[in-house]
């Protein structure tokens, strides 16, 4: 592998052959190296004062890493529209496609239907925006929570272990993760995924329950509780560049 510098990026050549750009940001408030990928792409984050050597040798360590989540993100999306207040628009939602529109009423509320969502929001409009956002955060979460307590009723028992609580919330880079105390981490935009992807996201992590690593042993376990693991990932994959996005324009700047 080698990097070398160019402007405000860095270029890093892969063991498997790829070349990939890494935008480069001195932050004054930074106490260590970070690495973040976003649907617009690969940053690394550093103290003022970094030398270029550690900043190389750091993504050198991650190359696997931040290949794996380029390539599971498929980083190629066109710009959305942005979420205007009044106007009607599409969007994924568990695996569908779903038709947002709006209406007024006394208190700000989300109606489900067959159709999709109607956000009801009160005069005045001057907050209209965060408050719909808010809205469509808490009901794709409440969406996630309703399946997950299903499919953990069914997979903690095989497991013989469960997680301490889950947390939902948006996630630049990953779909989900497992800290220290067990704790669940789940992406909020894998409500607008198919269910059987967000099933495969929460099996991957409890399976680290057991396996705290991506050893054979995690994968066979990952197997056993989910044989149709492969074609989930797949689609996480292909599609999750999209869903990211998509989250980003509908719950953007909702504090989590």
């Amino acid at each position: 592998m080698a990097q070398h510098l160019e402007g405000d990026w860095l270029e890093l050549a892969t063991v498997g052959g790829s070349l990939i750009r890494v935008l480069k940001s001195a932050h004054p408030r930074a106490r260590r190296l970070r690495l973040t990928i976003t649907p617009q792409g690969a940053r690394v984050t550093y103290p003022v004062g970094t030398h270029p050597a550690q900043v190389n040798a750091f993504l050198r360590n991650h190359a696997e890493w931040l290949e794996q989540k380029l390539d599971e993100l498929n980083l190629i999306v066109e710009p959305l529209p942005p979420l205007r207040v009044g106007y009607p628009c599409n969007f994924p939602l568990r695996g569908e496609m779903a038709a947002l529109d709006w209406a007024e009423g006394p208190y700000p509320r989300i109606e489900a239907h067959a159709g999709g969502l109607t956000l009801v929001i009160p005069r005045p409009h001057t907050r209209a925006l965060p408050i719909a956002r808010g809205l469509l955060a808490s009901h794709l979460e409440s969406l996630i929570r309703r399946d997950v307590s299903r499919w953990l009723a069914a997979y903690v028992p095989l497991l013989g272990l469960a997680p301490t609580s889950l947390r939902i919330r948006p996630m630049k880079s990953l779909w989900g993760s497992l800290d220290t105390r067990d704790r669940i981490n789940l992406d909020l935009a894998l409500a607008l995924a198919p269910p059987a992807a967000l099933r495969y996201v929460l099996v991957h992590e409890l399976c680290h329950l057991k396996v705290r690593n991506h050893s054979p042993r995690f994968w066979a376990q990952v197997e056993n509780l989910l044989p149709g693991w492969r074609e989930q990932r797949d689609w996480l994959r292909q599609h999750g560049a999209i869903l990211k996005a998509e989250l980003d324009r509908l719950v953007d700047d909702v504090a989590d």
